[in-house]
């Protein structure tokens, strides 16, 4: 794309801020979103980020690039696999954008060895809610450049990223490894996320699939320049599926490509929610369609026509269903009594599972932690220790709405499982529904100093604040 249109471009975007009325709240004008919580309508004309969605330039050499903050890492990836090159962390939806990913949160099976997407950020141009473009970096606006992540728009949006980028090869040699009992399980995912190899292989993505407690998988992969025969999981072979076996060892083969994507195909396993996993209609269904953007439509078209509902569960008499999608953390100790607390509390299966270890302390990025009062944690907005393996475990699914009890709240199953990582000592991502009050909210995601922030960076609320964006649906 080049520096010329990209500048054109945060003019564009600058040019609507301002045009957007004293007072009001500000917002992006996106057709597209992962998120998974509701958000109040507004009338008021988003800011125009059409031409930040592109990538600007990469260096092979130094091994970077310049990212705009709506990028998808479907572009992002296509532009950098030619040169032999990939993000160091590449978030499984095609279209999450890189802006997204670090102002939220995104993991990958790089994550145990890359940690998180903002982790591989050099620097990245931030419009505040003064209508400034403001620089950050690990010297700069050290504040900002540490308080961004996680954030999740209330401070500003990301404009251009600068961010490091990894050597790659154009083969993946896949081992999926079955368990039969989570303490086992849970032992050796750790120990492979330290050591990063297993059984005298090195292991350059690391991530595993729970289906029951005695049905667990590791997914090992290990970059080859090998050529050879690959499998296809875009037409009528299922990837989640695939990795199922009685017992040991089952190794199978991708690109590069379609192992960064594998999960994007079938939105890992819901696209069985929409039959598209039914062979018959497998057959039926264009392939350019298997992915999850599409199925983010059909999600579109239920939400504003409750078509399941109507179609299913109150045709039995049930009642709603409650939707339970999230991701959460814990650390490698308390796995295994997750594992065995969710699924006897829930038929939800299977579950996602990914291990992050931090890239970063607070002394490896200048010892600044005194700017935040954090110094514990070197991104204080989602406070992971560093030099601890964490796991990341995500369901999606539902539950009947009179899961917990017959008079039920809302969100009932999703205040148990809040409760639970609580009690774990862990957090959960704040992507889709929460339901913590103020107090808790705080006591787990920054204390004060997102307010702190805001009033350096967004003094006249021109974004809602992050408890307000990410609970209350602002």
């Amino acid at each position: 794309m080049g520096w010329f249109e990209h500048d054109k471009a945060v003019a564009a975007l600058r040019s609507s801020f301002d045009a957007v009325p004293a007072g009001e709240r500000v917002r992006l004008a996106k057709k597209t979103s992962n998120l998974f919580r509701g958000r109040q309508d507004s009338n008021v004309p988003g800011l125009d980020v059409s031409g930040l969605g592109g990538v600007i330039a990469i260096d092979p050499v130094n091994k970077t690039a310049d990212v705009q903050g709506m990028c998808t890492y479907e572009d992002l990836v296509d532009a950098c696999l030619p040169h032999g090159l990939a993000p160091f962390v590449v978030p499984q939806l095609k279209t999450i954008t890189l802006g997204g990913a670090v102002t939220g949160m995104g993991v990958e099976s790089t994550s145990f060895r890359n940690g998180l997407p903002h982790e591989s950020v050099l620097e990245m141009d931030v419009l505040t809610g003064t209508g400034e473009i403001v620089t950050a970096s690990a010297e700069h606006n050290v504040d900002l450049f540490r308080g961004f992540p996680n954030s999740y728009g209330s401070l500003g949006y990301a404009v251009r990223l600068k961010i490091e980028l990894e050597e790659i090869a154009p083969f993946m040699e896949l081992r999926y490894v079955r368990y039969h009992d989570p303490q086992t399980y849970a032992q050796e995912l750790s120990e492979i996320a330290e050591r990063q190899e297993y059984d005298g292989v090195p292991v350059h993505g690391l991530d595993g699939v729970a289906f029951s407690t005695d049905e667990l998988y590791l997914i090992l992969a290990t970059q080859s320049e090998k050529e050879g025969p690959v499998s296809d999981y875009t037409r009528e072979h299922i990837y989640y599926r695939a990795i199922q076996h009685p017992e040991g060892v089952k190794y199978d083969r991708l690109t590069v490509r379609d192992y960064i994507w594998r999960w994007d195909v079938d939105w890992f396993w819901c696209s069985r929610a929409f039959g598209a996993q039914i062979p018959e209609v497998r057959k039926l269904w264009p392939r350019d369609l298997l992915r999850s953007s599409f199925y983010w439509k059909l999600i579109g078209v239920d939400r504003k026509y409750d078509v399941e509902h109507n179609l299913t569960t109150k045709r039995k008499g049930e009642p709603h269903r409650e939707r339970v999608v999230q991701d959460i953390e814990v650390t490698a100790d308390k796995l295994t009594e997750w594992l065995e607390w969710f699924f006897s509390a829930c038929d939800i299966q299977p579950m996602w599972l990914c291990p992050i270890r931090l890239r970063h302390d607070d002394a490896s990025l200048g010892g600044r932690g005194e700017v935040l009062g954090e110094e514990s944690s070197p991104w204080p907005l989602y406070p992971l220790t560093p030099n601890t393996t964490w796991i990341n475990v995500g369901f999606w699914s539902a539950v009947p709405g009179d899961h917990v009890s017959e008079d039920a709240e809302p969100g009932a199953f999703n205040k148990v499982i809040e409760s639970k990582v609580h009690e774990l000592g862990g957090h959960k991502s704040l992507y889709s529904e929460a339901f913590y009050t103020r107090e808790q909210f705080e006591g787990l995601y920054g204390g004060d100093l997102p307010d702190e922030l805001k009033k350096v960076y967004d003094p006249h609320g021109r974004f809602p604040g992050l408890y307000d964006k990410t609970v209350t649906g602002v």
